[in-house]
């Protein structure tokens, strides 16, 4: 099977959009058709290729399922449902059993379906029209398309040439657009940078409005900014699931913040939000922490023996606190089709990994999730292969034409 990125996210011109509407399926064109919000019009939504290949590493997924032991205690639980009964609106269950995990009061805890929405929820309540969001790109995207889809303006800052944040460039961005939300993903997501404490003591101190710190990939660094947290700072951190839990099936996340934030957030959560099986999920997971943080360590095990395999490639790799690996082949000589070719390469080999070369600030780049043994060093193998044959490529002389190179 052979594929490229292209393909996989091309769009049929027939189903594209324009300056006046967005892109309409064919089978609903119509001589009615009511079109979205103006600021929404020119918004792409999430994308992530979809391939069948033997090795996927490309959503940064565990690579292994939770143990068999949750799997009996869940299914047990999940018998006992009383189905005909809305949940517990509040999750009082599942807040309370992170609150005993992280050393926090119930009240400073609010869970969602993925830390998506838990960011969205946020965004809601502070955010929105007339107000002004900021990212340091790049950066996960979500963070700006969630913020532009409430209505917010969103600026952004730059990171240095490493990916790293320049204390100067976040007081110039704080200072010059006092924005109402600053997010910092640290690690971040897809540089695998993790932020110093001292920055974000730094952007505590400037920031006029509330800043988010995503922890999606926490548990895989070397610090957190939850010790950060208390009520009389105006800063949630967010967590997810679906990263050490092995849980992105059931897609759930959570914030721990200020207890008058997350008593400000009941104003724009939906009712019954979270559903009963969900909090049943996430409260017997944590029974299992034991196992999780052994997944946890075998993980960065892994992330160090492939950073260390692809640092004798001629590959620049990207220090990661995460559970994947930011990389770029030929750093020396990369241009905007480098990191496809090796792309379309690793597909041909049946290995799937994410296509970063086409994101800003990421040209060349391509980001690889940390997977099983056997994955991994079918990884390797594969970017080997991949490589040499597009360094052999790349040394051959172009055709002549007229007696002249192409």
């Amino acid at each position: 099977m052979v594929a490229s990125s292209a393909a996989v996210d091309s769009i049929d011109p027939a189903m594209r959009g324009n300056a006046t509407g967005p892109a309409l399926p064919r089978s609903i064109h119509s001589a009615l058709v009511i079109p979205v919000r103006d600021d929404l019009r020119s918004l792409d939504g999430y994308h992530s290729a979809q391939v069948d290949v033997r090795v996927r590493l490309n959503t940064n997924e565990s690579p292994e399922p939770p143990p068999v032991a949750f799997r009996d205690a869940l299914a047990a639980e999940i018998s006992r449902v009383e189905w005909h009964r809305y949940p517990d609106r509040a999750a009082v269950g599942l807040r309370a059993a992170i609150a005993e995990m992280h050393g926090v009061d119930p009240e400073q805890v609010f869970a969602a379906n993925g830390s998506n929405e838990v960011i969205q929820t946020v965004l809601l309540a502070y955010a929105g029209p007339g107000r002004t969001v900021a990212t340091f790109e790049p950066t996960y995207q979500m963070h700006a398309q969630i913020a532009r889809v409430t209505g917010a303006t969103v600026v952004s800052g730059e990171r240095a040439a490493d990916f790293t944040l320049d204390p100067a460039e976040v007081a110039r961005v704080v200072n010059e657009f006092q924005p109402d939300v600053v997010f910092v993903a640290s690690p971040n997501n897809p540089t695998g940078i993790v932020e110093p404490a001292t920055l974000v003591s730094q952007l505590l101190d400037l920031a006029p409005g509330l800043v988010v710190v995503d922890e999606a990939y926490a548990q895989f660094a070397s610090w957190s900014a939850l010790d950060l947290v208390s009520d009389d700072r105006a800063l949630v951190v967010t967590r997810t699931f679906s990263k050490t839990w092995s849980m992105a099936a059931a897609r759930l996340g959570y914030l721990v913040g200020p207890r008058w934030l997350v008593a400000e957030l009941e104003k724009v959560v939906l009712p019954y939000h979270l559903d009963a099986v969900k909090q049943i999920a996430g409260r017997v997971a944590l029974q299992f922490a034991g196992d999780m943080d052994a997944r946890v360590q075998h993980v960065v095990s892994e992330r160090d023996r492939i950073v260390a395999a692809m640092k004798e490639l001629p590959v620049e790799v990207f220090p990661s606190g995460a559970n994947f690996v930011l990389f770029r082949p030929w750093p020396d000589a990369y241009d905007e089709n480098s990191g496809r070719a090796v792309w379309d390469g690793l597909i041909e080999r049946s290995v799937l990994v994410r296509d970063c070369s086409g994101w800003p600030r990421l040209t060349g780049c391509l980001r690889v999730t940390i997977g099983t043994p056997e994955e991994n060093s079918e990884f390797l193998a594969a970017l080997a292969a991949v490589l040499e044959a597009e360094s052999a490529h790349r040394s051959r002389p172009e055709p002549l034409i007229n007696g002249a190179r192409k």
